[in-house]
């Protein structure tokens, strides 16, 4: 019984998909670059640094600054001021956001396409133009009993808000654009069964929305949770200030330890990793929806 031999013909490597690679690689090591070179200077010594220069090979790495910058900071206090603020802002912000998309996206009328202009118009406008009136109406709006300085300015609820306002027109746009794609049959369907239009946006539409709503969390709490513009010009007291606020805590007046700020960064970052990494295959989903129809 003879056999034959069966021989793999290798695919010829072309410069075109060479050249993709290689500026992929680049491209990836520029990105990361930052990142390494944080890292590598948290876990060296001030005094070595000083002395020696940060190009030059560490004689000892150790996780000292992490733990410094964790505690001089007062970081989980931060952590906690940012949760109060980010969790009820994306929450709220998806839940506005998805109602507007529902009624543009499902019911017909005149100005349907004027009112998703005027959300998604919100965007365009720069946070530097409206800050000086924000800033009063802020300070006039009295809340005894609901804040702690009895005011919407300087409160938590005063960040919620302006969060919401601001990132409730990016997320109408995507989720009506995703709801348009669903087919009419479904709603159709229910509302001839007699379902009320509460029930077809809670229990029918709102569910198909899963990818896209969960892409929506993962930007929405990434930009809430790096802001610092908002919180810099509505917040006074340093308690209530959020996580990127803390790395302030670690300049001193007249000298800064630029190893325990790296340190302090990377640490503030890692909560952002955790939301990406936990939405992750749902992100991605929700990036790619649509990619692959006709």
């Amino acid at each position: 019984m003879s056999t034959a031999l069966v021989t793999k013909q290798r695919t010829p490597v072309r410069p075109a998909r060479v050249l993709l690679h290689t500026f992929l690689v680049v491209t990836a090591l520029a990105w990361l670059a930052p990142l390494l070179w944080a890292a590598f200077s948290a876990l060296r010594p001030y005094s070595e640094t000083s002395e020696k220069g940060y190009v030059s090979w560490p004689d000892k790495l150790s996780p000292d600054n992490f733990t410094n910058a964790f505690e001089q900071s007062d970081m989980l206090h931060y952590f906690g001021n940012t949760l109060l603020i980010a969790v009820p802002a994306v929450l709220v912000t998806l839940l506005l956001s998805s109602m507007v998309a529902f009624y543009v996206s499902r019911f017909d009328f005149r100005l349907n396409l004027f009112l998703l202009l005027v959300f998604t118009a919100g965007n365009l406008l720069p946070q530097q133009v409206i800050i000086t009136p924000l800033y009063r109406m802020y300070l006039l709006i009295d809340l005894p009993g609901i804040t702690t300085s009895g005011k919407l300015y300087d409160s938590a609820l005063g960040l919620v808000l302006i969060h919401v306002a601001f990132q409730s027109g990016f997320c109408a746009f995507v989720l009506a654009n995703y709801m348009r794609s669903l087919p009419h049959e479904l709603t159709e369907a229910a509302l001839v069964d007699g379902a009320s239009v509460w029930r077809l946006y809670w229990q029918i539409v709102l569910p198909l929305c899963k990818p896209a709503m969960a892409a929506l969390a993962t930007l929405l709490s990434i930009w809430i949770y790096n802001d610092f513009f908002w919180a810099l010009v509505l917040i006074s007291t340093g308690d209530n200030m959020p996580i990127t606020s803390a790395l302030n805590n670690l300049s001193g007046q007249y000298f800064t330890d630029p190893n325990l700020v790296a340190a302090g960064a990377l640490l503030t970052a890692i909560p952002t990793l955790i939301v990406y990494f936990a939405l992750q295959r749902q992100f991605v989903s929700g990036l790619t929806l649509g990619a692959n129809k006709g």
